[in-house]
């Protein structure tokens, strides 16, 4: 099976942006919103995986499963499927990973799909020009996107750390922002409290995964590795942080008895 970052790796209005002042969805909740990135349930059939959110309570998801990202060139058919099989399950998707727009056809595309979906939010990543394609053509549409980063082992990737996204976002209007994966930075050798920190301003979206080591990329249970998840959701909290914290469990296999102990450990923390 695939990778989601082998994916990646293979490509190579809703909301004012006045308003983003901590996160995506509006300012300040009682409590952390806890979902599902669901590239979690890559092996799942979709329907199951439905029934697995259903299970255990998930109201807000990012939609990242491989079959919709853009360089598996998906159809129009599938996001409206998947939008439907979504709402009459009173599942809300709020993000799109679309993985790396590399042209204007791919950003097009991002858009559309996004649209299909009926979300606001898109995550994935640019770079140069193409960003500040990005950029222009998210903010006439009213989408925000967050800049995601990643892990590739022996390889450099564009955004690595807190710092490389920052220095991306300089040069963008603030429709551009982060969806921070604390597992990946931890996996580049970074501390994910302190990149969290550096970005809030710009934070739209979290991934919450942990893992084995620094300059490895094996998912362990949230707490069980170096990612200091119960760091993260403290700051997330002095943050005030009112977007979507998605678990992102990439396990090959059965995973639905650990994503049941992941979404446990996030509510206890919320």
């Amino acid at each position: 099976m695939i990778t989601r970052r082998a994916f990646t790796k293979t490509a190579g209005a809703g909301f004012a942006l006045a308003a983003w002042p901590t996160g995506l969805f509006g300012k300040s909740q009682r409590r952390l919103t806890v979902g599902i990135s669901t590239y979690s349930y890559h092996s799942l059939p979709f329907d199951d995986m439905i029934a697995e959110l259903s299970a255990l309570r998930i109201d807000e998801i990012e939609m990242s499963r491989g079959e919709f990202m853009l360089m598996n060139h998906p159809t129009d058919d599938l996001f409206r499927s998947a939008r439907a099989r979504l709402e009459r399950a009173g599942i809300r998707c709020v993000s799109y990973y679309c993985a790396t727009i590399k042209d204007s056809r791919d950003l097009e595309s991002a858009l559309h799909f996004a649209d299909l979906l009926g979300v606001r939010h898109v995550t994935g990543d640019a770079t140069g020009d193409m960003l500040v394609q990005v950029d222009r053509r998210c903010t006439q549409a009213g989408l925000a996107f967050g800049i995601h980063n990643h892990y590739f082992k022996g390889e450099k990737f564009a955004y690595e750390s807190a710092e490389d996204v920052l220095q991306a976002l300089s040069g963008v209007s603030k429709t551009i922002g982060a969806t921070a994966d604390v597992g990946h930075f931890a996996s580049c050798g970074h501390d994910p409290v302190e990149a969290i920190r550096k970005l809030a301003d710009r934070l739209q979206l979290v991934h919450l995964k942990d893992v084995e080591s620094a300059g490895g990329e094996v998912n362990v249970l949230l707490g069980s590795g170096i990612a200091r998840i119960p760091d993260v959701m403290r700051e997330l909290h002095r943050q005030d942080f009112a977007g979507l914290v998605a678990i992102e469990y990439e396990k090959e296999g059965s995973v639905e008895a650990d994503l049941k102990q992941e979404v446990e450990f996030a509510r206890k923390l919320a």
